[in-house]
């Protein structure tokens, strides 16, 4: 055979060799990929929560008697003393011996409950002076550069619930001064003869009647609520979580406010953790052992004033926090038997790489060792990857 013909075979051998390796080699396998970062990682847990009214005033009848139809509806803003029912008390009830002694034992409860506001006001003025002090401490010491922007939202946040709680102890105090009144006008109608059957009820506050419990005219007897009046800008948000999250969450710890239908987050703080738990059963049917976050609000008045008593939001409560960390998505983490893994893309190649895993929270975690910012990774690796693998990015 002449040389000529033998290369033209080798050649076409060769070719054809080449040909059936590329046809009958694996096809590329096409992933998802993402970039390892360098950044701040917050941990935080969502909750349902539902807004409620931090003081809530109970008007009730001074005394047994027939109330006259109440006109106030929920809603409608009345002020401090304003009258908001009236009362026909009943006379023989009145002078009666018993129910004498009844207004009287009132009478005292309402002294004490004074008392016991007056020594509240006291403690709230003075951690309202303590927070305002720190705040103004703060300052300084951030002007100088001596601390971080972050302790300043945290004294500004916590001289803001001072002051709310300031005011709360304010109309406390009226609140209870206002029942003493009201118990010894109706002490005085029940021993001085000839005096009017007409009790007029005020409210010991301003703010917004919440809920009417007695609307219609009937015969009532002394203690019997009427309606409850409250302060709308005064709201706190209580959120239940499972235990299991709770143990990390402390007072103080900031709160995203999402889902109330307002243009805006708002921002909130943990106040306290309920020391005790409660079984709620799951929307799968699975017992869950819960307990309460009190959170209170920190946003403006102005940005919640759409808010209103018992509505639904959505809280995101932060539980940790890193400055430096190496970030990655959560979808691109998987577990074996050994711990933690995921792929990185090495020349084309799947490259399979353990890591140490320092945090998680929704769809980020944070790694300890294993990875460095720049990295690719692969998010959502098939389950067909292996190592060493060709991929192709989608």
């Amino acid at each position: 055979m002449r040389p000529g013909r033998i290369l033209f075979w080798l050649i076409s051998a060769a070719i054809a060799t080449i040909a059936a390796f590329w046809l009958l080699r694996p096809a590329a396998i096409v992933v998802e990929a993402a970039t390892v970062m360098a950044g701040q990682f917050v941990a935080s847990v969502t909750a349902d929560g539902r807004t409620r009214v931090r003081e809530r005033y109970v008007i009730s009848a001074p005394g047994a008697g027939r109330i006259e139809r109440v006109r106030l509806k929920p809603g409608d803003r009345i002020a401090k003393d304003a009258p908001v029912a009236v009362l026909r008390a009943a006379q023989p009830a009145l002078v009666d011996a018993r129910a004498r002694a009844e207004l009287e034992e009132r009478l005292g409860a309402a002294k004490a409950q004074v008392e016991e506001a007056d020594t509240l006001l006291a403690r709230a003025r003075i951690v309202q002076e303590k927070a305002m002090a720190d705040l103004e401490r703060t300052r300084q010491l951030l002007a100088r550069g001596a601390v971080s922007g972050t302790a300043l939202e945290r004294d500004l946040a916590a001289a803001q619930l001072a002051g709310r709680d300031m005011a709360a102890a304010e109309r406390r105090f009226h609140a209870t001064t206002h029942l003493r009144a009201q118990a010894a006008a109706a002490v005085r109608r029940s021993v001085e003869p000839g005096a009017s059957d007409m009790i007029e009820i005020t409210a010991p506050v301003a703010g917004v009647v919440l809920r009417v419990v007695v609307e219609n005219e009937t015969v009532v007897q002394a203690g019997t609520a009427i309606l409850e009046l409250g302060d709308l800008a005064d709201l706190e948000i209580v959120a239940d979580a499972l235990t299991v999250d709770a143990v990390r969450m402390r007072a103080g710890a900031p709160v995203i406010i999402q889902g109330w239908g307002g243009p805006a987050d708002l921002r909130g703080i943990v106040q306290r953790v309920e020391p005790g738990g409660f079984t709620k059963i799951s929307a799968l049917g699975v017992e869950e052992q819960r307990t309460n976050i009190i959170i209170n609000l920190v946003s403006s008045v102005e940005m919640q004033e759409a808010l209103g008593d018992n509505y639904r939001v959505e809280v995101k409560i932060q539980i940790a926090e890193q400055d430096r960390a190496i970030l990655v998505p959560a979808g691109a983490l998987f577990r074996r038997a050994s711990g933690w893994y995921v792929f990185t893309i090495v020349d084309g190649r799947a490259r399979l790489r353990r890591v140490e895993l320092s945090g998680r929270s929704g769809e980020v975690a944070a790694i300890g060792s294993g990875l460095e910012p720049g990295m690719p990774v692969i998010v959502f690796p098939p389950s067909q990857l292996e190592e060493g693998m060709e991929v192709r990015l989608k």
